[in-house]
């Protein structure tokens, strides 16, 4: 038998036709493909930690807000003064023993200088740390608050155009929502401390661009019985301004403008601002001081101040005679302020401006003054200051040298006072003066013997030559 052919070959493999449509090439060539497969992990991973980051962030302001809790204060409200003195009170020795707050030392300080002036002319000067720009902690009662100051350098508050260039300033602090109950305690707190300084005292105000703002530490108060006037010139000051404060539903009845002015004449030295500070504090009021010659005062601040002096204060200008002695405003060379005498007519007793204020106003020279400044709705109260009198030389020697304190017995002060007394009444006839400044300085360097066997020394004539040099 024939043997059978042997068998073919198989045929060669037909290579694959290339795809056109089909998806078949993507999944070989991603498989084959090792740098598209690394490319490719790292987008997802970049993906991935772009997706957590975004929501680590979503979550950590969700719990920021459900968690935690912001007070912002900045450095025009009254309670970031406040606050700051708060802050350097308890972290002082003095108040290591409290327990309301416990601190973490911070290394980011200001300074705030402070100078104390006494009334015999000297003065002292402190030096009190603050949080200065940074982040600090504390513990106030349990809870740990977080306080960041921040300053702004490029952003002023007033600008050049207010004359004054005070950074931008806030304090932010931050705790747990559930401890916000403790920022009306702790705001309370710095209040208390901050006006307990000025609890029964005096506080200056001076205008500071258009603001007004307080002037050195707050000032005893003096008693108004130790400014002595003519007799019962006081007293007619005094109850002028009670019925004046006590009518404001009066003048609102009449559609009348509530504002008062005074104005008190005489010469040097014969107690005019003496008496208004006394006053000032006999009812409580702060003093505004307002200077019309002060750079950059101008026409539209001076009646922006006017019209926003603080509640329960008066506003004093002082020598008004020495900045418009004419109606014709000098040149600029002549005046550091552009105020005109329009300008200040207007901001007393204009259409703009304010109520609810009280003004006095000083001069030592009431013929330099224009009859429009002084007339009635400008100047209400006019009252004459002068030189001591016979009556006002013996009250005054009486409360230097008289009293319970007194080293010299009350019949000796008596005669004394009285021999004072008689001499003033003889040298008033020849007219001869003194100022009530005049007798009081005198009276500090003597004895009350010595005092009145000296006082024909202080009299002035008419002419306004003194007989002896002091």
């Amino acid at each position: 038998m024939e043997s059978p052919p042997p068998p073919l070959p198989p045929p060669p493999p037909v290579p694959d036709a290339v795809p056109h449509a089909s998806g078949s090439f993507l999944p070989s060539f991603v498989a084959d493909n090792q740098l598209f497969q690394g490319g490719l992990g790292l987008m997802g991973i970049g993906a991935a930690v772009a997706v957590a980051r975004t929501g680590t962030l979503w979550a950590s302001n969700i719990l920021r807000r459900r968690m935690l809790v912001s007070l912002e204060i900045d450095n025009r409200d009254r309670a970031y003064e406040w606050f700051l003195a708060w802050m350097a009170h308890r972290t002082s020795g003095a108040a290591s023993a409290s327990r309301s707050v416990s601190w973490i030392r911070s290394h980011e300080l200001s300074v705030e200088t402070m100078i104390e002036r006494r009334p015999n002319g000297s003065s002292s000067v402190f030096f009190q740390l603050v949080a200065g720009p940074g982040t600090h902690w504390f513990k106030y009662r349990g809870a740990w608050m977080q306080v960041k100051r921040e300053r702004e350098t490029r952003s002023m508050m007033g600008g050049q155009q207010a004359g004054m260039s005070v950074p931008w300033e806030t304090v932010t602090l931050t705790t747990l929502s559930r401890d916000r109950r403790l920022f009306p305690q702790l705001l309370a707190e710095a209040r208390d401390l901050g006006m307990q300084g000025q609890e029964g005292k005096l506080v200056i105000h001076t205008a500071w661009g258009i603001e007004w703002r307080p002037f050195g530490k707050p000032r005893r108060k003096r008693p108004l019985q130790s400014v002595v006037l003519e007799p019962g010139m006081s007293d007619k000051i005094e109850q002028d301004i009670k019925a004046f404060l006590s009518r404001r539903q009066w003048y609102a009845d009449r559609g009348i403008p509530y504002r008062r002015g005074y104005l008190l004449h005489g010469p040097p030295g014969s107690g005019k601002t003496s008496y208004i500070q006394a006053l000032a504090g006999s009812f409580s009021y702060d003093i505004c001081l307002l200077n019309l010659s002060e750079r950059g005062l101008a026409d539209d601040k001076l009646n922006h101040l006017l019209s926003n002096a603080p509640e329960r204060s008066f506003v004093l200008i002082e020598d008004v005679d020495a900045a418009f002695n004419k109606r014709v405003q000098t040149s600029a060379d002549g005046y550091q302020s552009s105020v005109t005498f329009s300008g200040l007519l207007n901001a007393l007793d204009g259409v703009a401006s304010g109520e609810e204020r009280i003004i006095f106003m000083t001069t030592n020279h009431l013929e330099r003054l224009d009859p429009a400044l002084i007339r009635p709705g400008r100047v209400d109260f006019s009252a004459l200051i002068d030189n001591a009198s016979p009556a006002q030389a013996r009250e005054l020697f009486q409360r230097f040298y008289g009293g319970a304190n007194s080293q010299v017995a009350a019949d000796d002060v008596e005669v004394l006072a009285r021999k004072l007394q008689e001499m003033a009444e003889t040298k008033l006839k020849n007219g001869e003066t003194v100022s009530m400044a005049a007798l009081q300085g005198h009276f500090i360097r003597h004895s009350p013997d010595e005092a009145v066997a000296r006082c024909p020394e202080l009299f002035v004539s008419n002419t306004g030559i003194l007989k002896k040099d002091l």
